[in-house]
């Protein structure tokens, strides 16, 4: 597909290895994860509008550069919060939405539960974000709400991807693009993906 995007870098895969080993205590899963989501929003932020803007240095008048778009950083409650800091490292001025969606653990199906997201949504740059992206679901119906209230330029990034999420999302949003750092063998039998790195959530806040 020609809106997936799997960042390959050293330095992520690296990470990305510290994310998955089973004995990687709370608090370094955690530092781990923003590193990798600054990241993954280096890349993402590729495709941001800029504007020239004439400036002094200390020795004479030059061209620079501003971001010239609003952007709007949606993490998916709870495990997406892991992952802001990655990108309001690169864009302070950011603003942050929120979405609160769980999985059924008998359908599988996403449920709503808490919406927050900033005004001029239809103006800004969006960013969803959530580590795992393993059915679609939760994705899907993220996107689809943030449309039904204006948004237009949306990027899913995740940390881990799995094919039948990828594909389920695109069938339902073939406009969006995705940055990912792996895209994963499958699904098992209970939606988990594998090889995966287990419940991101409960990992970033010691629930499990």
């Amino acid at each position: 597909m020609d809106h997936v995007h799997v960042i390959d870098h050293p330095v992520l895969q690296r990470d990305l290895t510290v994310l998955r080993r089973a004995d990687t205590t709370y608090g370094v899963f955690r530092s781990t994860l923003s590193d990798v989501s600054s990241i993954l929003a280096y890349e993402a932020l590729r495709g941001i509008r800029m504007r020239e803007i004439r400036i002094e240095t200390p020795l004479e008048e030059t061209t620079g550069f501003e971001v010239a778009e609003s952007v709007v950083v949606v993490p998916i409650l709870r495990a997406g919060l892991g992952m802001v800091d990655g990108f309001v490292r690169f864009l302070p001025e950011a603003r942050i939405g929120h979405l609160g969606m769980y999985r059924d653990e008998e359908t599988h199906e996403p449920v709503d539960y808490y919406s927050s997201i900033p005004s001029q949504i239809d103006e800004s740059l969006v960013f969803v974000v959530d580590p795992m992206l393993a059915t679609g679901g939760s994705a899907a119906g993220a996107i689809s709400h943030l449309k039904q209230v204006g948004a237009r330029s949306i990027v899913l990034v995740t940390l881990v991807s799995a094919p039948e999420g990828i594909s389920h999302v695109y069938s339902k949003h073939p406009d969006v693009t995705l940055v990912t750092a792996v895209i994963d063998r499958e699904l098992d039998g209970n939606a988990y993906i594998r090889p995966g790195l287990g419940d991101a959530g409960d990992r970033i806040f010691g629930t499990n």
